[in-house]
């Protein structure tokens, strides 16, 4: 079945027909020992400017053919939740993505299944696991998404200093700890696998200047990974500048809060919030069916939810100065987060050399950025016990250490 996005206020009507359980919208392959490139589109089906943009450039990328120093993968996302322009059949795909649903919907598992997201989920993983299996050199994943509310563009990014060194070269603003604060994206698995990673919100779901911002940063991310030489692209500047333009001063954002919200809740956001609009304690920000809810800090808000489906009302966060930046990159290079169990109330996991147990009644005095910097941001609660733990691959890709040897 053939099914059809469209940007609804672009004056071109730019459109694109994806076939359900057909994720590859272009596949091009250069020196192969070169760095690979994965772009996601559409993995919200209600999000077209992503798998519209991928096709755009899939178009035009065979003129470049001869000059690609490394391969690429366009994929749209939920191909079948796109004909009815929801963000979801049966559940998130971008929740999807956890330890359990990964194993029940490999493409050898013998459990079958009828939902539309674990078909999905086959599909890409046959994909997805070919890919990185052939992997000679460094691998980068983007996800290119956009929002209910209108608001500046902005890239989401998982805390380790490769995401960082790669994001950082995009005229963009980084939110940092989104990810930490989601289980199941698509890109947390494949960071966890070794890939750099790059979530993308290019602006609101239907805004033709959307599928703009996403053609300029795909370009651009062709020249930060290294498969095309910034002299092959004659655009590179005007791409540049036009997310410079649209993002305005690129900023480091880390995310300190999220509203979490089911449908029993009935959540409905107060009127007129955008991205990185200022907020103050004490603010009205929603209401739901316990009553209303109130800014818990000063600070901006995020992706505030103007839309029926979805498992997040609002983010709020907090600008981060350059120099935390810089501190956290020297203390991980240097590995100081491995000795955090020599403080009081602090214990390195049996099971797992990246995970340590806080004893709150003991380290209570600890605040939780000293373990941000060190790259400690996913965190659970177990009575009187924080769990933390980092990512992986923080600093060495495992897939130039496979091509050495």
């Amino acid at each position: 079945m053939i099914q059809t996005l469209s940007i609804t206020d672009n004056p071109l009507e730019k459109r694109v027909s994806i076939t359900e359980g057909e994720h590859l919208i272009g596949e091009f392959i250069g020196d192969d020992k070169g760095a690979t490139l994965i772009v996601f589109g559409s993995v919200h089906g209600n999000e077209a400017a992503g798998a519209l943009a991928l096709q755009k450039i899939a178009a035009r990328l065979p003129d470049f053919a001869p000059k690609l120093r490394g391969r690429v993968y366009f994929l749209a996302g939920n191909t079948r939740a796109i004909a009815t322009g929801a963000r979801f059949i049966d559940s998130d795909l971008n929740r999807h993505w956890t330890t359990e649903n990964i194993k029940n919907n490999r493409p050898d598992s013998p459990i079958k299944t009828k939902r539309a997201e674990d078909l999905e989920q086959t599909e890409l993983s046959a994909i997805l696991e070919k890919i990185l299996q052939t992997a000679k050199s460094e691998v980068y994943a983007m996800d290119l998404h956009s929002t209910s509310a209108d608001g500046v563009p902005f890239a989401t990014v998982g805390d380790t200093l490769r995401n960082r060194d790669f994001a950082q070269k995009f005229p963009v603003t980084i939110l940092l700890g989104i990810e930490e604060q989601l289980e199941g994206t698509i890109l947390e698995y494949l960071n966890n696998a070794g890939a750099v990673t790059f979530g993308y919100e290019g602006g609101q779901h239907f805004s033709g200047k959307t599928l703009l911002t996403h053609e300029a940063l795909v370009w651009l991310a062709l020249v930060h990974s290294g498969i095309l030489e910034k002299e092959d692209l004659p655009d590179f500047e005007k791409h540049e500048e036009f997310l410079r333009e649209t993002t305005g001063k690129p900023r480091i954002v880390e995310i300190r809060y999220r509203h979490a919200i089911t449908e029993a809740d009935e959540f409905k956001m107060e009127f007129g919030f955008e991205n990185f609009q200022p907020v103050r304690r004490g603010e009205l920000l929603a209401q739901q069916k316990s009553g209303a809810i109130y800014a818990g800090e000063t600070g901006l808000i995020l992706m505030p939810l103007y839309q029926k489906l979805g498992e997040d009302g609002f983010f709020l966060g907090r600008e981060i100065a350059p120099f935390w930046l810089k501190l956290s990159g020297v203390l991980r290079k240097l590995r100081v987060g491995n000795l955090m169990h020599l403080l009081p109330g602090v214990k390195k996991s049996a099971y797992d050399e990246d995970v340590f147990e806080i004893n709150t009644r003991v380290a209570r005095f600890f605040p939780l950025q000293i373990f941000h910097l060190l790259g400690f941001r996913k965190r659970r609660q177990r009575g009187d016990k924080l769990i933390v733990s980092r990512r992986r691959h923080d600093t060495k890709s495992p897939f130039k250490s496979n091509s050495q040897g």
